[in-house]
């Protein structure tokens, strides 16, 4: 079935392309949401002006789709979180929050761009996928450490065993 896209639909394609959708999609997604129409020559004509004004808009997000990427490629972002002994946490960390701990570090990374294969449910490191756009992703390092603890002692910590830290600075202090 073909349809006249409305609107951009992200993996479909962007305002004004006429795509070919199975019924089903087109029937309960696509045109309920109003996101699509049949691609009659009127609603060709009519969607013209908004498929240029669509174009530019997608043209200056992703310039700034760009510029987040590069100032957030490789940044490390500690999560805290509630675990039992064995290091499961008692939830789970998920988008929501990754992208939340990157607003509060200064960058506008919408939970929607968070890649996550399932929810994050231990206290680990590992390295986050961020996908603004099909074309525009990056990586950053997540660190889920214990809720009430700082990122030193868990840095390389993967079990219940703290950091000794104190002979560290006693060390330092016969030293």
């Amino acid at each position: 079935m073909q349809l006249l896209l409305l609107k951009d639909v992200r993996k479909l394609g962007h305002v004004g392309d006429i795509v070919e959708v199975k019924p089903g999609y087109a029937r309960n997604y696509l045109l309920p949401q109003h996101l699509a129409t049949y691609p009659t020559e009127e609603n060709i004509k009519a969607i013209e002006e908004e498929k240029r004004r669509a174009a530019a808009e997608r043209a200056k997000r992703e310039q700034e789709f760009r510029k987040l990427a590069g100032q957030i490629a490789d940044v490390a972002v500690t999560i805290e979180a509630a675990a039992n002994p064995e290091g499961t946490l008692y939830g789970s960390v998920g988008a929501a929050e990754v992208a939340e701990a990157l607003q509060r570090m200064g960058h506008a990374v919408l939970p929607e761009h968070v890649v996550l294969d399932a929810p994050i449910r231990t206290l680990d490191n590992r390295t986050i996928r961020i996908e603004f756009t099909d074309e525009i992703e990056t990586q950053i390092k997540l660190w889920v450490v214990r809720a009430g603890a700082s990122q030193d002692e868990h840095a390389g910590e993967q079990s219940e065993e703290p950091v000794d830290s104190d002979e560290d600075a006693g060390d330092d202090a016969e030293a």
